[in-house]
């Protein structure tokens, strides 16, 4: 009853400032704002689907929703569209693919999602910088890939860990029964804590500094306590405890390209894209070819994942270093997030989205796993990037008094009699507490729109005409990418995933004779057209680079040379007369 209450007081004091700007705010945020919220709580589907309808309603200039179908659980899958919708066509300018939540219980992916799509929004018109990059790309933001197991997680009872999976019942234990034995609530307080018993020959003993936590004892010490696993009952009588809970496969382990079936990848469910709500992400994605860049959230131990997911495969050099200059950025813009290969720096995955994006689509991703113990104390932890059992409770008494830990109490268990249960809340663990979620979610949000303005912009610097003779004239453009990613990557180049950038040439009454390009202004080791001499093909044009193209032509100025490039954008520009 008081949580709703203060729900309700915020409620109340959100809608007297909409419209409203802010007195005195601190730099770093939309000073006014029509939708004015707090983001130091999570919100359930329901709760997110009406801040993504409340932004479409409040800023229809720049944002579009649209759903991809529904869910195993009948939710739709919700996309945003965020750009300025009245600076050229939305599907051409070069995008930016967010998604977040895969894995449900990796709870503040959803929100680090929608606080980019808020800010955006907000933005909108104040910030130069955001007016720039809405003007120049569009973002599609997914904030939802599990909607289902998000509700679980939130409105059922749980650990900080579960449901990773989605809600497919699947026979975990093989019995011919499925999802029967999940862990139970002995105490009806909406956490899957832990079960002990007072032992005299039990292994364990009570931290002696923090007294809710166990530690083992000595080879040679009498103990206090026996640990009986997570809270639950042998619901289906085989002798095992929560063997058989919701799903289980991974979500992140569906994907088509390099997919390993479930004895070789755990986690692994019938064959590609057997999950609906990946299909239908990827059949997204791959109707929109100008998305050039992605970034997916996950959680936890504060790091900056690129691919290959298998230690066996290697990206082309070239992509792989822009990759690590983009992330090393993020390394800054995030205190306490490393860069890593997956594969090499944290485990094999088969099967995971970020090796989809990359080597099917031509896509350049990230994986960030949100949230770093570094951020409890701001100390450096060379071993680990996870938080161990004595930092979790010293942040516990320290700065949340308290609040993370259900204190060991005794209940009456149907199968084991008087036992006690305690422990971690659900959470608390892999998320950030609130006073540290905004700041997860704008610094991530940050590093996702250096990404997206890192993504290929291409133009038209300059188109010159000379008199040529016997009534010919030479036409020279000099066409760019402003930004650090290539129009296409090295991979992409090699497979031909998507089709090279063409640079036209456009003029009434204008027979072409001849063209070629070259990456030198003097054209040195020129490449020459061969078929269609008027739209010269350019395989790829380099990050803060630029290709010269000439035609040889009948006719007269002005001009108009047009660049198309897939994931660089569209440009064009008018000659002089002569």
């Amino acid at each position: 009853m008081i949580q709703w209450r203060i729900h309700l007081m915020v409620l109340v004091a959100t809608s007297a400032l909409q419209g409203q700007t802010i007195p005195y705010s601190p730099v770093g945020a939309p000073a006014k704002q029509k939708l004015p919220l707090v983001w130091n709580r999570f919100r359930d589907y329901a709760e997110a689907t009406k801040l993504l309808e409340d932004l479409v309603k409040a800023h229809p200039e720049c944002c579009r929703l649209e759903s991809l179908g529904k869910s195993f659980g009948n939710k739709e899958m919700w996309v945003l569209t965020v750009t300025d919708f009245k600076t050229g066509d939305a599907s051409q300018k070069p995008a930016m693919w967010i998604d977040g939540g895969i894995h449900a219980n990796e709870i503040q992916a959803t929100d680090v999602v929608l606080y980019t799509a808020w800010f955006l929004a907000e933005s909108f018109g104040q910030n130069p910088r955001i007016d720039q990059l809405l003007r120049e790309r569009t973002f599609y933001l997914m904030p939802m890939m599990s909607p289902d197991s998000r509700d679980a997680h939130i409105l059922k009872p749980n650990t900080t860990h579960s449901p990773r999976s989605g809600q497919r019942p699947v026979d975990d234990d093989k019995d011919g029964l499925v999802d029967e034995d999940k862990p139970d609530d002995l105490d009806g307080d909406g956490h899957i804590t832990q079960m002990r018993r007072p032992d005299p020959r039990g292994r364990y003993k009570p931290n002696p500094a923090f007294p809710n936590a166990l530690i083992p004892a000595e080879p040679d010490e009498v103990g206090s306590y026996t640990l009986l696993g997570s809270e639950g009952i042998d619901n289906d009588g085989d002798g095992k405890v929560n063997e058989d809970a919701d799903g289980y496969y991974d979500p992140n382990r569906d994907w088509a390209w390099n997919w390993q079936p479930g004895y070789v990848q755990s986690g692994a469910y019938r064959y590609p894209f057997s999950i609906i709500e990946n299909r239908l992400v990827a059949d997204f994605i791959r109707q929109h070819p100008t998305i050039a860049g992605a970034q997916s959230y996950h959680n936890t131990g504060g790091m900056i994942l690129y691919g290959p997911g298998d230690t066996a495969e290697n990206y082309p050099p070239a992509d792989t270093e822009l990759m690590r200059s983009i992330g090393s950025r993020g390394e800054k813009m995030l205190p306490g997030y490393r860069l890593l290969n997956i594969g090499k720096g944290l485990y094999v995955v088969y099967g995971g989205e970020i090796d989809w994006l990359y080597a099917a689509q031509g896509i350049l991703p990230f994986t960030n796993e949100l949230f770093t113990p570094f951020n409890f104390f701001r100390e450096k932890n060379e071993t680990s990037p996870f938080a161990d059992s004595e930092d979790l409770h010293r942040f516990d008494r320290y700065l949340l008094l308290g609040d993370g830990v259900v204190a060991w109490h005794e209940v009456n268990h149907p199968q084991l009699g008087k036992i006690e249960v305690g422990g971690f809340t659900k959470n608390w663990g892999r998320q950030p507490p609130s006073f540290l979620l905004e700041e997860e979610a704008h610094r991530n949000m940050a590093f996702s729109l250096y990404h997206a303005d890192q993504l290929p912009l291409v133009g038209v610097d300059s188109v010159e005409t000379k008199a040529m003779p016997n009534g010919l004239t030479e036409v020279t453009a000099r066409v760019s990418n402003a930004r650090q990613m290539p129009t296409h990557l090295v991979h992409d180049v090699e497979k031909k995933i998507t089709s090279p950038d063409r640079i036209e040439l456009i003029g009434p009454n204008v027979k072409v004779l001849g063209s070629f390009w070259s990456r030198s202004p003097i054209f040195e080791s020129p490449t020459i057209s061969r078929r269609d001499l008027a739209s010269v093909r350019v395989p790829t044009i380099a990050g803060m680079g630029s290709v010269y193209v000439r035609w040889i032509v009948q006719g007269q100025a002005p001009f108009t040379v047009r660049v198309t490039s897939v994931k660089g954008g569209v440009a064009e520009r008018l000659s002089e007369k002569q």
